[in-house]
């Protein structure tokens, strides 16, 4: 997900407080300062004395020539850079973008803030805020963190649905609310993932959760920020993973519990085009899968040739990083 920093160059700690409450990954101030910030709230501070340290972690750089925009490259293989430039119009951001994932982008309002991170459909990695307003510092923060990378979702044909017997799976509960449409990536291989919607519909069985996704089994791959995967069963409290809608739009989860239970299983089986996937998930009317127009789909009621919504991907992880290997899934 991108990253919101707030430069508060000279102190005032009205800005700092607000930044803390938009949610600011990091707080930058003058050297010697740190110590003010972590009085105020839990935030990473940008500064020689705190946990960013410039020169270290990350460069500045002002963009202002061909050599300027090569320097930025060169400095972004190793840390992250915080690209300034006197003039919109003259930064080659799409350059920077396209060749380098770790860069910054100094902005001073909404609409900067909002090209930036449109640039190539990728953005930057990160904006670094420069104001006054403490209301611009929630606007901004607001928009950073519900920003989004859209994942490619595709129609999954259902192949097979059969029951399998007991065992334990995971319901993920967060501090979002989550509306129709919207859910979490499952999936029993790394390469391909259901959207299974939140329960978040009305139902004569039990009161709507929308805060939940009753996601499958421990064994489960669950797809989470930076395209990482976690396995179910590690799932804990204030660890983040992905919100998903049917149009692929993603936002980011703190995760507020895990639950793990025995329950009855059923498998489901589909197909993107060659590709197929599976899933176990809780044998209950309320455990849904997602069709491709948004609409929740009961798995009980699930029968071969229905479409849901899966994201197809290339198999192989490493501790939950996807990697280039030879790998088979059965």
């Amino acid at each position: 997900m991108k990253e919101f920093w707030v430069r508060v160059v000279p102190w005032d700690k009205g800005l700092v407080t607000s930044a803390i409450e938009a949610g600011a990954d990091v707080i930058w101030v003058e050297d010697g300062l740190a110590s003010r910030v972590k009085e105020l709230g839990v935030v990473k501070v940008a500064s020689s004395d705190g946990d960013v340290k410039p020169s270290t972690d990350f460069e500045v750089v002002v963009v202002d020539s061909k050599e300027a925009e090569e320097r930025a490259l060169e400095l972004s293989k190793s840390r992250k850079v915080v690209v300034e430039a006197s003039d919109w119009k003259v930064i080659p951001l799409e350059n920077l973008v396209a060749q380098s994932d770790n860069i910054y982008v100094v902005v001073r309002g909404l609409d900067d803030a909002e090209m930036a991170l449109g640039v190539l459909e990728k953005g930057v990695k990160g904006v670094v805020l420069e104001t006054n307003d403490p209301s611009v510092v929630k606007e901004v923060g607001r928009m950073v963190k519900r920003s989004h990378s859209a994942l490619k979702l595709e129609e999954a044909e259902i192949l097979e649905v059969k029951q399998v017997g007991m065992g334990y799976r995971v319901c993920v509960d967060t501090t979002e609310l989550m509306s129709e449409g919207e859910g979490m990536l499952v999936g029993d291989k790394s390469s391909f993932f259901f959207l299974v919607h939140a329960e978040s519909v009305e139902n004569p069985y039990v009161a709507p959760r929308p805060f939940r996704v009753n996601a499958g089994g421990v064994h489960a791959y669950i797809l989470a920020p930076y395209g990482k995967t976690r396995y179910l069963s590690e799932i804990e409290t204030g660890d983040k993973v992905w919100v998903v809608n049917h149009r692929g739009e993603v936002r980011e989860a703190v995760v507020g519990r895990s639950k793990t239970e025995v329950r009855p299983l059923m498998l489901v089986r589909a197909r993107v085009g060659d590709v197929e996937g599976t899933l176990i998930l809780q044998n209950a009317e309320t455990i849904r899968l997602t069709s491709p127009d948004g609409k929740p789909l009961s798995v009980v009621k699930l029968k071969r040739g229905d479409k849901v919504l899966a994201h197809v991907t290339e198999a192989g992880r490493h501790f939950g990083v996807k990697v280039k290997e030879n790998i088979k899934e059965r």
